[in-house]
Parts: structure tokens; sequence; C-alpha cells
């Protein structure tokens, strides 16, 4: 089995865990306040970023695409339909469910597996190690979204820390 798959797995499954709790706390927030969901979920820092919905979501596709490519499987493709803090809360929840099921038997051998992967839709196909692919691209993009899913909700005056961010 792979260590580093196995211990970033489990790093992104904590922050998965963490966008729940703050999706929660959200959804209180709204709530107290009066306010409805789609001021939030449209909400960016800036108007050239991403928006609140897009940044989970991005979150989400970046941890299911890791786990199924360092386990030799096809990435699933889902639908960015997502259209209330319910729906947002359902995705992760199946992301994590989704990385749960892979077998850790598959990852054995993946750091030093060499992946073919397309860093969008327009760029060319690169081949990398899954342990340069894993460190290189999955975290900091994970982490880029998860932080500014975050940092949105933080601009938008829901009462978060940094506990929150590391469910803790």
């Amino acid at each position: 089995m792979s260590t580093m798959t196995m211990t970033g797995l489990t790093t992104l499954g904590q922050t998965l865990d963490a966008l729940v709790r703050i999706l929660d706390k959200l959804a209180a927030h709204a709530e107290a306040r009066k306010i409805e969901e789609a001021v939030y979920l449209q909400a960016r820092l800036y108007p050239d970023m991403f928006a609140f919905t897009r940044q989970i979501q991005i979150a989400c596709d970046f941890a299911k695409g890791a786990a199924a490519r360092m386990a030799g499987q096809e990435v699933p493709g889902w639908a960015d339909e997502e259209k209330s803090i319910a729906d947002l809360k359902a995705r992760v929840e199946r992301t994590k469910a989704f990385i749960a099921a892979i077998d850790p038997a598959l990852y054995a051998g993946s750091d030093g597996r060499m992946l073919k992967i397309k860093l969008g839709r327009n760029a060319p196909e690169l081949e990398m190690s899954g342990q340069d692919y894993f460190a290189k691209v999955v975290l900091p993009n994970f982490y880029f979204h998860a932080s500014m899913a975050y940092a949105i909700l933080r601009h938008c005056g829901v009462e978060l820390g940094k506990g929150d961010f590391l469910n803790r």
C-alpha cells in the first residue's frame, strides 16, 4: 500500500469533514439572519473568481479524482447542479463515500505509477508519477479551493475560525 497516497487521502478526508461542518455553520448562519442561501452560494471574493458553490465542487472533484487515479480507476464525472447548501453537503458526502468505497489494496504502488493527466480542458496531456501528481497537483489545488470556500464565507460574515477549517 502506498504510504503517500493513504496519508494524502486521510488529509483530504479531514478537510472534506471540515467542509461539511462549515456548510452546517453556513446553514445555521443564513437561517438565523433570514438571508437566502443563494446569496452565499453565489458569493465570491472578486468578480473574476469562482463563486462559493464552484469552489466546493472543484475541491470535491480533486479529492475524488485523486482517489480514482491513484487506485487506477476511471474518474467519475458528476454534474455540477448543486443549488442549495444541502446539495453541496450531499456532494461532499458523496465524495467521502466514493473515496471510502475504494479498496485500499488498489493504491499499492501508486506513488510510483505513471499517470497521464490533463490539467485543464485545453491543456496538453502530461505524464507524471503518482507521488508528483498528488504532491504537486492534488494537494495544492484541493487546499486552494477549500481555502477559498472558507474565505468567501468569512468575507460574508459567517462566524468561522481556523478550528473549523482544520476540523477541530
